[in-house]
């Protein structure tokens, strides 16, 4: 992913000290005048690395949830964080994002030390294709959104419904005129990872995740976002989106998304 892009090539312009405006390619693909996530949940990182700036304790995001507490409109945001419980070798943040006065959207997240355990480094997560090795998917053949449009997808063919893997790139920045980590650059291209191994047409059913948890075990390089990704449709309406994280160097961590389960209107 590039950083720092300016103007309006970019997900989101800043209007203010805590407030950003996202642009067209933050438009959600369920409904075009909402946000999509996946770009929402780069910007509260990107908060959290401005609440961080400065400090040289080296803490490392290990974990981020977030909450996704209504519909979240293409309209202006404001992102507060702070620090719930400070800490030398643990500390745990808080951000909320609210738009017209609502909050809707709570993330906490919890940073650990960093120190070499690369003597005992290892992940039993086997190596999947890179890049390079597969065909651009046209997303936008299934999805539509300003987002959807923004990016780059290559992708396994599917030998069944609910399973694939994938590698995603997106094609702007995340603020305008500003440099983004590769941590906030990566984490906003993980909530895809719900529209690329789909279950069943969303035409026909509607399958949002109210949430979004990301561990991570290493701290991700971009300019891809690799998801290894199963969709799991449970009898009574609710689903599961579980998808283990790469980089090109190999596995980074997990990520879970509830879903709500629902026939669309009409079908």
């Amino acid at each position: 992913m590039s950083t720092g892009t300016a103007g309006p090539d970019s997900y989101y312009e800043r209007t203010g000290e805590n407030r950003y405006k996202p642009t067209a390619y933050a438009g959600g693909a369920w409904s075009a005048d909402e946000q999509h996530f996946s770009p929402l949940g780069g910007l509260v990182v990107h908060a959290i690395d401005r609440h961080l700036a400065g400090r040289t304790d080296g803490l490392a995001l290990a974990r981020i949830s977030y909450d996704i507490l209504g519909r979240i409109a293409l309209d202006e945001c404001e992102i507060t964080v702070e620090t719930v419980r400070p800490g030398r070798t643990i500390e745990l943040l808080e951000a909320s994002v609210a738009i017209g006065g609502r909050t809707v959207v709570r993330a906490r997240a919890w940073l650990l030390a960093s120190l070499d355990t690369s003597a005992v480094a290892d992940s039993p997560y086997p190596p999947v294709p890179s890049p390079d090795e597969l065909p651009r998917w046209a997303m936008d053949g299934e999805w539509g959104g300003g987002y959807i449009s923004s990016i780059e997808v290559r992708r396994t063919p599917a030998v069944r419904r609910g399973r694939t893997t994938a590698w995603v790139s997106s094609l702007v920045g995340l603020v305008g005129g500003e440099e983004s980590s590769a941590l906030a650059s990566y984490v906003a291209l993980v909530d895809t990872a719900n529209g690329i191994a789909v279950q069943q047409d969303p035409a026909a059913w509607m399958f949002p995740n109210v949430d979004l948890t990301i561990h991570l075990h290493r701290q991700p390089e971009g300019p891809w976002t690799g998801l290894d990704t199963t969709a799991t449709f449970g009898p009574t309406g609710q689903g599961l989106t579980s998808s283990v994280l790469y980089d090109v160097h190999g596995p980074v961590g997990q990520a879970q998304q509830i879903l709500t389960v629902r026939p669309q209107p009409g079908s």
